[in-house]
């Protein structure tokens, strides 16, 4: 056998290789490679959660944020941003929604917004488990302190997603400004798994200035840090950003890592992103193919759909949730994936 059909299957076996080795995967990738990385990925999600694909009903609750990350179409700095912040009504509306229609977990979604002090989550959180007492909550609301991590846990929330976005600090530095930092960033991530969250890293392929070496970072660092989750998607540039004219990421890249990542944890909770399926139209169909198995629809009001534009493209159909919903599910029959009505919690096939 070949240098690369060992190294996969050193993969599927342990479950881990060395940095210079997530390199030489990348790097040298072909199609029988891709095969049979798919094969084995698809083999092991199965034995975890056969065939079964959950959906997490998203919100967005807020394109207002603090932040300058400068890939961002919402950042702060971007004065042609229509902003929104939903009203805890609208947020419980659009729950009641989703719950009716079959989801049992719901993601909030948002910029780093100062009107959602650790006292309005709380409230809000606590309301949506005291109407849904059988979902997850998930959060994806940035850097906060250990503290308010904590408040939020207690509250009730399960999940929290934040995307590590590259594991090479001087790449993070060529993405964020200054006051943002990759150390701060890995701080935070930790402190949410001593919280006791279940937690999800992820990062962009094809950012700017990524190196193969950077991506092998990224590999290492999951396999290391061992997440509940990880949302690893194309980056797609947005207009009003200093990054407009730089090009959208590599799918088959990301399907390729998707099989990857399913080998580092064989349990992991792993989506198949939007930003996927806006890069190709049938991209989250790929995904799921090459391991992954969480979609996540949009559940946020038709009227601020288009107004969370982190890039640009972004799936935002005029569709009620009801009927993108079902046909979600007609487009994962028919590659032979069931989308399953229960929390999905990891190693949750039931």
């Amino acid at each position: 056998m070949n240098k690369l059909i060992d190294l996969i299957e050193k993969l599927n076996d342990t479950h881990s290789l060395t940095l210079d080795e997530y390199e030489y995967l990348i790097d040298n990738r072909n199609d029988e490679a891709t095969e049979l990385l798919k094969n084995y990925a698809t083999e092991t999600r199965k034995k975890y959660y056969k065939n079964h694909v959950f959906v997490r009903g998203l919100i967005e609750v807020s394109n207002i944020c603090k932040n300058d990350c400068y890939y961002c179409g919402i950042r702060k700095s971007n004065i042609y941003c229509d902003r929104y912040r939903l009203s805890k009504a609208e947020i419980l509306g659009c729950c009641k929604e989703g719950y009716a229609l079959g989801f049992r977990t719901f993601v909030l979604q948002g910029g780093e917004d100062g009107v959602f002090t650790d006292e309005w989550l709380c409230d809000l959180i606590s309301s949506i488990k005291k109407n849904h007492p059988d979902c997850a909550v998930t959060l994806s609301l940035g850097e906060r302190s250990k503290e308010s991590y904590q408040k939020l846990y207690d509250s009730g929330a399960d999940r929290y997603l934040l995307r590590h976005e590259t594991a090479d600090e001087t790449h993070y530095s060529k993405l964020h400004p200054s006051n943002l930092t990759l150390e701060n960033r890995i701080v935070c991530l930790n402190n949410l798994k001593e919280v006791g969250f279940q937690v999800g890293c992820g990062f962009m392929v094809g950012s700017p200035y990524q190196t193969t070496r950077n991506i092998a970072q990224d590999l290492k660092f999951i396999e290391d840090f061992s997440p509940d989750m990880c949302g690893v998607g194309p980056f797609i540039p947005h207009k009003d950003t200093i990054f407009k004219d730089e090009k959208a990421g590599d799918a088959e890249l990301c399907c390729y890592l998707l099989s990857i990542i399913r080998l580092i944890k064989p349990n992991i909770l792993l989506p198949a992103t939007t930003a996927l399926g806006t890069v190709e139209n049938d991209g989250r169909e790929k995904g799921i193919l090459s391991g992954a198995n969480v979609i996540m629809p949009n559940l946020s009001p038709l009227s601020v759909r288009k107004k969370y534009a982190l890039y640009d493209g972004k799936i935002s159909t005029g569709e009620e949730s009801a009927q993108s919903l079902n046909k979600l599910k007609k487009s994962m029959n028919a590659i032979g994936y069931k989308v399953v009505e229960n929390r999905g919690d990891i190693n949750n096939n039931l």
